[in-house]
């Protein structure tokens, strides 16, 4: 019975001797750097917010729509991670500190991306009345 713990008690040391002899990491290759396109490329990159998933759906429909009736190229719609703000209140104003309520907010939010928009696409973005509730972040990249 002893030879077995000695064997235990051997093996364990040399296991940290290989976790303790390092060896430098080796040096990893350089990518060559990505030729440039010849042809300038711009994207509209297009987030939506609202606080309702049906009204912001329509609204992301409504504009790929007006997007495609150009001939533009339209990237998504991608969906992002949904904003949740939650608010927990008092239910009394004075006493009753465990008696409470709690409320939250959820923010929708969806990506789109118009590649090589045309000024007509722009045009008619600019144009489009969308539903109130929803908000449009518009950059050119």
């Amino acid at each position: 019975m002893p030879k077995e713990t000695t064997k235990k008690a051997a093996a364990a040391p040399k296991k940290k001797a290989a976790a303790k002899s390092t060896t430098t990491p080796k040096p990893r290759a350089v990518k060559a750097a990505a030729t440039p396109k010849p042809e300038s490329f711009s994207k509209l990159r297009i987030r939506v917010r609202a606080y309702e998933s049906k009204i912001l759906d329509q609204s992301v429909k409504q504009i790929m729509d007006t997007a495609l009736r150009y001939d533009a190229k339209v990237l998504g719609p991608i969906p992002l991670p949904t904003e949740i703000k939650k608010y927990t209140v008092n239910r009394a104003s004075f006493v009753y500190k465990n008696a409470r309520e709690q409320f939250e907010m959820r923010v929708h939010k969806r990506l789109l991306d118009i590649i090589n928009p045309s000024a007509k696409v722009i045009e008619a973005l600019t144009n489009l009345s969308l539903p109130s509730g929803v908000s449009i972040d518009v950059k050119m990249i």
